[in-house]
């Protein structure tokens, strides 16, 4: 008998330790109910389906009108570089320089600006092995969409400092 509820009690003993350390599941935000709907305006196709993804564990809808949104993101000069930093004997890039740059602003649904326009740039560089062609157009893809994700991670920690203060 001791040896059947001994597991179910461990179990239930790190549901509680978990819980009470503040654990939750990765990716998953802790966000005020101000929140829970956001309509994003401006944003290219990238950064709107990234702003989905980061957003859909926390049960935050994206949602297609402003009059249903809690907070309203407005997206403006939106851009991608992309440079070559140096160049191989042949004249091939042998490295590149990323750059992402947008301006973004937040209202809330009465149109009270709770974060004026602020400019976001992110860079990245990497190595462009010419006997690895594919590999590395696959290598610019994945580093483009890690881009998007930390603009969306700082204009999410904005909204969440914003309506702390607010």
């Amino acid at each position: 008998m001791l040896l059947k509820i001994l597991p179910s009690s461990c179990v239930l003993m790190i549901a509680l330790l978990l819980s009470a350390c503040g654990y939750h599941l990765r990716g998953a935000l802790d966000l005020p109910s101000e929140m829970k709907s956001i309509y994003i305006e401006g944003a290219s196709a990238p950064l709107a389906e990234q702003f989905k993804k980061a957003l859909a564990s926390s049960s935050v809808q994206v949602v297609s009108s402003r009059a249903a949104a809690g907070t309203i993101i407005t997206i403006s000069n939106e851009d991608s570089l992309k440079n070559a930093a140096s160049l191989g004997a042949s004249g091939r890039a042998n490295q590149y320089n990323l750059e992402y740059r947008l301006n973004y602003e937040i209202t809330d649904v009465n149109n009270v600006q709770l974060v004026k326009s602020q400019p976001i740039t992110i860079r990245r560089d990497y190595f462009n092995d010419q006997q690895l062609i594919l590999g590395k157009d696959n290598e610019e893809i994945v580093i483009r969409n890690e881009m998007y994700q930390q603009a969306v991670r700082t204009m999410i920690n904005q909204v969440r400092a914003a309506l702390k203060v607010k």
